[in-house]
């Protein structure tokens, strides 16, 4: 079994409720994962940071933020996935990556992992600077309209998320 076919399993035994076989998978592929998150092959670390998500692997964090910060574009990619993955249940994660995700929503230089960042975001606590800064990305007629268009969206469901003081 490769890695990406045990982070599948993982993703089937994480959504059917069945933690017991999760933390066995999880023990069994946590050194193969952290190898591979090594790997100069950004096609093994894009898996790599894209299992830390589907294992649901809290434990792997700081390895997450480095993935955040990795050359190819496809790699932070798989990262945001995972954030964004891992931060559907509490804002605790997004809350604590904010400063790096509001770096990546506005200057990465490819457009696919700045509307990742910005999906990412709309799972974090709704502060004010995430909503101003979503604002001027949806305002900013120089950015990609599909950028804009999320952006939009997101500050418009953290406005909602903070009530009428937000």
């Amino acid at each position: 079994m490769t890695l990406m076919q045990a982070a599948k399993e993982a993703e089937e035994l994480a959504q059917s409720g069945e933690e017991r076989e999760l933390a066995t998978l999880r023990q069994q592929w946590g050194e193969e994962l952290e190898s591979a998150a090594r790997s100069s092959d950004y096609r093994e670390r894009a898996v790599a940071y894209r299992a830390i998500g589907q294992f649901r692997f809290r434990q792997k964090l700081e390895l997450l933020r480095r993935g955040l910060d990795d050359d190819s574009p496809v790699v932070r990619g798989s990262a945001l996935v995972s954030v964004q993955q891992l931060s559907t249940d509490s804002p605790g994660l997004v809350n604590s990556m904010r400063p790096i995700l509001h770096t990546i929503a506005s200057t990465d230089s490819k457009e696919a992992v700045r509307r990742l960042a910005i999906v990412c975001l709309r799972n974090g606590s709704p502060q004010r600077e995430t909503i101003v800064l979503l604002n001027g990305l949806a305002e900013d007629d120089e950015q990609d309209a599909e950028l804009r268009r999320t952006a939009k969206v997101v500050a418009a469901e953290l406005k909602k998320k903070a009530g009428p003081k937000g």
